[in-house]
């Protein structure tokens, strides 16, 4: 993959990590829910991944409907670093 290209994926990743968070931000949302939406197989644009790995958010379990996703303090900074309000 050519520097450009990198860069490029990183940020589509980045904006689609935005878009993530702040749909969470939102409000929780179910587990099932996020991976319907968010999971990829592509390996260049693992949103749902990368999020997980860098702590934006977190599964919490939850009763008879599962298991809902948080934004984390991790993530709240994030949308604000980028102008986005959790």
């Amino acid at each position: 993959m050519s520097q450009q290209t990198a860069e490029q994926t990183e940020f589509t990743v980045e904006r689609l990590l935005l878009d993530l968070v702040a749909w969470i931000a939102e409000r929780p949302r179910p587990y099932t829910d996020v991976l319907d939406a968010w999971r990829t197989s592509c390996p260049r644009l693992p949103v749902w991944e990368e999020a997980v790995d860098r702590g934006y958010v977190r599964r919490v379990a939850g009763g008879s409907n599962g298991a809902v996703i948080h934004v984390t303090p991790a993530g709240t900074t994030f949308l604000a670093r980028h102008g986005r309000a959790a």
